[in-house]
């Protein structure tokens, strides 16, 4: 087998960090995903090829065992590596299935991965699947693989608002979690320990836009209809809040574009209290007008 330089796969130097070898390996393997690249072969070989050159240096035995032969690719026949089983034979480390976590790809990268089947063999007979990399078995003498699943939630601005109970769906698993009242676009939240292996779930909320409001930090503002003969001698009008519905007095001799204050009514705060909601007036005349409303608007013109 033609031997693979790993750190060149993964376009890392030699003395790169375990964080560089991630962020690495992550953004490859979105850009290759089968999922991104449907039915396109140089990509899935690609796709296969960057998860092989990530089991083996994001662990630091393998990535041992490879720094001392693998740019020789002279590992001694059995050798596996400290405390290992004999999984590494021949220089050859390939045989990694990664599609084997395409079910967390979902959660890394807001896609629907592909469930891949049974291990690929090792040479001399030894086999790898999810169970083996995620249980600790076999493998690198038993180190468990822990994986911290990162992805997206979109929730409404409402739900933000208010809160909101969700589930979704990591590795085969249904887990439900609270969105707290008052989360904010780009807060993030943790499931400890929900992640394959042990690792942690980590969401980052991505809050909707809403139409019918603007947030300002901690105040909301929304647009409210003001017929004009209302904005002219005053009067109360309903107002459309994320909490219900509010009473807003419009005093008489309003003007379109007027803003007016509702307390209380905006963002909630850590604090317990919440911002003001803000509300525009918009004032409208009726598209048509009937031989009566016609008169009386002539009169008004006429009394400027």
């Amino acid at each position: 087998m033609a031997y693979k330089d790993y750190y060149d796969v993964l376009g890392v130097s030699r003395g790169a960090s375990e964080a560089d070898i991630k962020s690495a390996y992550r953004r490859l393997a979105k850009q290759y995903h089968p999922d991104k690249n449907d039915g396109d072969e140089k990509s899935a070989e690609r796709f296969k090829e960057i998860g092989e050159a990530y089991a083996v240096l994001s662990d630091p035995e393998k990535r041992q065992v490879f720094d001392q032969f693998g740019h020789t690719g002279q590992v001694p026949p059995g050798y596996g590596g400290p405390g290992a089983g004999g999984g590494f034979q021949g220089g050859d480390f390939s045989g990694f299935d990664p599609g084997q976590f395409s079910d967390f790809f979902q959660g890394l990268f807001g896609q629907t991965g592909r469930r891949g089947g049974a291990g690929q063999g090792f040479p001399g007979g030894a086999q790898v699947n999810l169970e083996d990399l995620l249980g600790g078995g076999g493998m690198g003498g038993g180190r468990r693989f822990v994986q911290n699943v990162e992805g997206e939630l979109q929730v409404t601005l409402a739900e933000a608002f208010g809160g909101s109970d969700e589930v979704i769906n990591v590795d085969g698993k249904r887990l439900s979690l609270r969105v707290p009242a008052g989360t904010r676009d780009g807060a993030r939240l943790r499931l400890a320990g929900q992640g394959p292996g042990g690792g942690d779930v980590l969401l980052t909320i991505r809050v909707l836009e809403d139409a019918r409001f603007e947030l300002d930090g901690d105040h909301l503002t929304t647009n409210v209809d003001v017929p004009a003969p209302l904005a002219a001698l005053g009067g109360d009008v309903t107002v459309q809040t994320l909490s219900g519905k509010g009473n807003l007095s419009v005093p008489p001799g309003s003007s379109g574009g007027r803003r007016m204050r509702l307390r209380g009514q905006g963002w909630p705060k850590k604090d317990g209290t919440r911002g003001d909601l803000y509300v525009r007036l918009n004032v409208t005349v009726p598209a048509t007008l009937s031989d009566e409303q016609k008169d009386l608007y002539r009169r008004l013109r006429e009394l400027g």
